[in-house]
């Protein structure tokens, strides 16, 4: 065969891990396929499916110079400069979206009784996906820059330090989180926790967080009682889902078909029922490509729903390979952690990426086999949605980002360590030493030798 360019060539140039290269592209390719069986409920107007494949695969090659543009980042102090303001843009979506502002151009949108989006022009921006990765990285150099002693207030306070610069933080991007989403609120929460104890929080670190979380949690339960249910709707919601004391799939067979009271306990138990449904139906090697038919009932099934839309149409098997995906992305993560030495920022930002991707994606598949409450949380990279679509893009491209650094590191320190064996020529010239010995050619130069012996 020739030595022309092929595409192996090209992605064998690839610097930084190749597996977390091949976990991307596989799962753009799934999202892509999904999007083509799925779209029935996202077609508007004269749309037709290959309109929305078009879409999603335009999405794709967005994703993916987002993610190119964060790999070729080769300076560590450049992505812990970005990180550093990741608190700040996050409290800049968060408080006019909270306030709900509308300055026309610029707006905060409820959507499904949950005010999540803020609107910029035509563009919609999901603010809780964007605060997911802006703070796990801003707790990445919060925690190395305090560790390092190189924050700039309270040098000589640490407790200051860290109420400052790290629970501060969490506690208010906690709190300001919680109207518009019960289940981001913990999500996140728990994904900054983990970031401050993975970077050698203490117990007294935890059981701080964990008091924090507590307290803010009962605070707003205690608004949304006093005031019957008129602020932080979204905590009735949390609740109700919690602790569900009616039993609707019984109402639904009491009442009689086709009366409101009817449709009233249909609709509640509607989604996971179909859920359950569809995975049901997968079995082990699926319906096949473009044959579900719970799309049609679950209002999210491209978005909350959509690992039971993928059992559905590929059975156990296609849930099989997304699991894996995910789950080989976690133990490439903690190869590349090991990976950053000493690096407290790399291996921060690492680990917290990581666990926010394999986090959410574990989540959301237990939500859709009908194992704990709904939490409306998508399936990374697969699920229908812009926002958290280029958010986890940028999440990738600095995994990848760092894993090219670790291993340009790990090369350099290759090459200038000394051999542990000897190299091949001194070998070899050892052997060409022994024959000549053997035949006798070394006799003279031992001879020689003798003769400046002392």
């Amino acid at each position: 065969m020739g030595k022309g360019k092929t595409l192996w060539n090209y992605f064998d140039k690839l610097e930084g891990d190749k597996m977390v290269w091949i976990i991307v592209l596989m799962l753009m390719l799934i999202s892509v396929l999904c999007m083509f069986s799925s779209s029935s409920r996202l077609l508007v107007g004269d749309q037709t499916r290959l309109d929305i494949v078009k879409g999603q695969v335009f999405l794709v090659l967005a994703g993916l110079i987002v993610i190119i543009v964060c790999y070729n980042i080769g300076n560590l102090k450049f992505l812990r400069w970005c990180s550093k303001w990741g608190f700040a843009v996050s409290l800049a979506l968060l408080l006019p979206l909270l306030a709900r502002v509308d300055l026309g151009f610029i707006r905060s949108i409820e959507i499904n009784g949950a005010r999540r989006i803020i609107q910029v022009g035509p563009v919609q921006l999901h603010v809780f996906e964007v605060v997911k990765v802006a703070m796990a990285l801003y707790l990445s150099w919060a925690l190395d820059a305090f560790k390092k002693g190189s924050l700039s207030y309270f040098r000589d306070d640490e407790t200051k330090q860290k109420w400052l610069y790290i629970y501060g933080p969490f506690v208010l991007t906690f709190l300001l989180v919680i109207p518009g989403s019960n289940s981001a609120a913990i999500f996140i929460g728990g994904i900054m926790a983990m970031v401050i104890l993975l970077g050698g929080g203490t117990f007294k670190d935890f059981a701080i967080l964990a008091a924090a979380g507590v307290t803010m949690l009962l605070l707003c339960l205690g608004i949304w009682k006093l005031s019957g249910g008129k602020y932080l709707e979204r905590i009735g919601t949390g609740v109700s889902r919690v602790v569900q004391s009616e039993d609707w799939e019984a109402k639904a067979l009491e009442a009689r078909t086709g009366t409101r009271d009817f449709f009233d306990a249909i609709d509640k138990i509607r989604q996971p029922y179909s859920a359950k449904i569809a995975v049901h139906q997968g079995g082990i090697l699926g319906k096949g490509p473009g044959r579900s038919t719970q799309r049609y009932i679950v209002p999210d099934i491209s978005e909350d729903y959509m690992y039971s839309f993928i059992i559905e149409e590929y059975g156990m098997a296609g849930g099989l390979i997304v699991l894996i995906l995910y789950v080989s992305l976690l133990a490439r993560g903690s190869i590349i952690v090991r990976n950053c030495g000493n690096d407290l920022y790399a291996k921060l930002a690492v680990a917290g990426l990581t666990l926010l991707i394999s986090g959410q994606a574990f989540l959301h598949m237990l939500v859709n086999v009908d194992i704990g409450p709904m939490t409306g949380q998508t399936l990374p990279l697969i699920s229908h949605g812009t926002s958290a679509f280029l958010c986890f893009c940028v999440a990738f491209g600095v995994i990848l980002s760092i894993s090219r650094i670790a291993n340009k590191r790990i090369e350099r320190e290759r090459r200038e360590a000394e051999p542990l064996m000897e190299t091949r020529q001194e070998v070899q010239q050892g052997l060409n030493d022994l024959d000549e010995f053997e035949s006798g050619d070394a006799a003279g130069t031992m001879e020689e030798e003798d003769n400046y012996e002392i």
